[in-house]
């Protein structure tokens, strides 16, 4: 898909988009393709953005965010956020053997983080209406009710971001050429057959 979406810079932007471009550059180095495109809405840019730091600001580790991200960025079929979210988990020392489970649909070993990426595939699949014997192998599990209500901050997060990246084909970044990050969406591997 190409993007009939401009990816913004500072200087392209919409005024009301500026400064928040300006922060995630100073944040992050650079301006992600994703935060440029999303740059043409500054709500949508200014809410993405917030809700990113919120989730980490959340009691979920920073390991256990990136299980989050990589779930909900998975089950949408979001390549660009998978790829990132791979990148990011690395970083955040996430075990590979984790990473790898996610990407390819197989169990976690350990049992904790499975539990958190059982819970957050039920709650997607669910709508939210997960039930109380998800909530109960949930908290079986270690986590709480706060975690819960983190599970739907960082789940509304990627929804904004694997939506946005959906509907305006975000170009990937240039990180992303790494065969090691590679990921191809269940949908465009059938598409590709």
């Amino acid at each position: 898909m190409t993007t009939s979406f401009a990816v913004h810079s500072i200087e392209t932007a919409p005024e009301a988009s500026r400064a928040t471009l300006g922060q995630v550059q100073k944040a992050w180095s650079f301006i992600p393709t994703l935060h440029g495109i999303m740059a043409e809405s500054p709500e949508t840019l200014e809410a993405y953005d917030a809700l990113f730091a919120l989730v980490s600001r959340t009691s979920l580790s920073p390991q256990e965010q990136q299980v989050a991200f990589l779930t909900v960025s998975v089950f949408h079929e979001c390549e660009y956020c998978t790829m990132g979210h791979t990148y990011l988990g690395r970083m955040a020392k996430l075990d590979e053997a984790a990473i790898m489970a996610i990407r390819n649909g197989k169990p976690i070993a350990d049992a904790r983080l499975q539990a958190l990426r059982r819970f957050i595939e039920t709650v997607l699949r669910e709508r939210g209406f997960a039930g109380e014997q998800a909530l109960t192998a949930f908290y079986a599990a270690g986590y709480t009710k706060q975690n819960v209500l983190e599970v739907v901050t960082v789940i509304a997060t990627k929804t904004i971001s694997n939506y946005v990246n959906h509907l305006t084909g975000t170009p990937k970044e240039s990180f992303m050429t790494d065969p090691a990050l590679a990921w191809v969406s269940p949908r465009n591997r059938a598409m590709a057959m």
